[in-house]
């Protein structure tokens, strides 16, 4: 996803509304898509944006716990990333990130920023249905705790720096 997805034309796009509206625009999304999932009514598309957001969040706080945790322990990051990998850790962020934010590049894929705003998003919904989300509550403090402190345009992996502190 973010720029770099969009740019890519490899954005898995969640939609709400009319199927015959998104028909006449698919044309259009499968341009920056790969992936165009019709979720249901108007609306839908938000929900399920807001879900992949609560997942995303929750990999990237979990993944830089696990990095710092295992440095501060003496072990081997990278022979950790990779052991892990081969067991039920195994996931996309574990593949990807990790060798960024150790060549020390925080450039975004993704801008902390942008998670920010999202997980706010998510939280509003939740609290406007009732639904306690404690967990995405306590990371849109980090990723908020980013954009305080100036780093909003760095990739959200880079949430490692605030639990590095």
């Amino acid at each position: 996803g973010g720029d770099i997805g969009a740019r890519n034309g490899t954005l898995s796009i969640m939609v709400g509304g009319d199927e015959s509206a998104l028909a006449r625009a698919l044309p259009v999304l499968e341009v920056t898509g790969k992936k165009i999932t019709h979720i249901g009514p108007a609306g839908s598309g938000q929900v399920a944006k807001a879900a992949n957001q609560i997942m995303v969040a929750a990999q990237m706080v979990a993944m830089g716990e696990l990095l710092v945790f295992a440095k501060k322990c003496g072990a081997d990051v990278p022979k950790v990333v990779e052991a892990i990998k081969g067991g039920a850790a195994q996931c996309w962020t574990l593949d990807v990130k990790p060798p960024r934010l150790f060549d020390g590049n925080r450039e975004p894929g993704f801008k902390a920023s942008m998670q920010s705003k999202d997980l706010g998003i998510v939280l509003d919904s939740a609290r406007e249905y009732g639904i306690p989300l404690p967990s995405t509550a306590v990371n849109a403090q980090l990723f908020q705790a980013m954009v305080q402190n100036g780093q909003g345009d760095k990739d959200n992996s880079a949430v490692v720096g605030v639990l590095e502190q």
